[in-house]
């Protein structure tokens, strides 16, 4: 029998939208939201000029929305986004190609820079694998640093390899929406690139 595995992409992939950006909408409501982006914008101008790197970027805006607030508190954030918002942001089409792939005992990997605290509640409701960015911790607070490098890029595949020995697999299945998913993609015999369009 042939031994089989997909890995899939979160934030565009199975999600309509950025989900840590969602989150920080949904923490600090929509007026609060765009002034932070507002301040923060020179960053993420920055980001895309690419003077500044995605990961330095992205804790500039973690360290806005989330910095210093307390663990508990950031994961109970996490936990009533995943119960009130993230269920309206969910591809049907990505739900319909992850339950058909484990109908098939095909194992199923969520592999995403967003951060496991958000990611994770999604992926144990619904019994998935998953890689994702980690976010640095200091005096059980969130500091909006990355513990380690940001999941996106050569990062999947490296963090892939860890745990995975792909060579043990026949078929292996990759779903992404953009150039950080290209590294990934082309670790599969079947890969799909923005395969779940609205």
């Amino acid at each position: 029998m042939q031994k089989s595995i997909a890995f899939f992409d979160f934030d565009g992939t199975i999600t309509t939208k950025d989900t840590m950006l969602e989150l920080a909408r949904f923490k600090s409501g929509s007026v609060s939201y765009l002034l932070g982006m507002f301040i923060i914008s020179p960053w993420l101008i920055a980001m895309k000029m690419g003077t500044v790197s995605k990961q330095k970027a992205k804790e500039k805006l973690l360290a806005y929305f989330f910095g210093d607030t307390d663990l508990d508190t950031f994961n109970n954030y996490c936990i009533n986004f995943n119960k009130k918002k993230l269920p309206s942001l969910i591809k049907k089409q990505a739900m319909v190609a992850i339950k058909n792939h484990r109908e098939n005992n095909i194992a199923v990997v969520i592999v995403s820079a967003s951060a496991e605290n958000w990611v994770a509640p999604w992926c144990k409701e619904n019994n998935l694998q998953f890689i994702c960015t980690r976010l640095k911790i200091k005096n059980n607070k969130i500091t909006g640093e990355l513990d380690g490098e940001n999941c996106n890029g050569n990062e999947k595949v490296c963090r892939i390899k860890e745990l995975f020995n792909l060579a043990d697999f026949d078929n292996i299945y990759c779903y992404g929406d953009t150039a950080g998913d290209e590294m990934m993609l082309g670790l599969a015999t079947h890969a799909y690139y923005r395969p779940f369009k609205q």
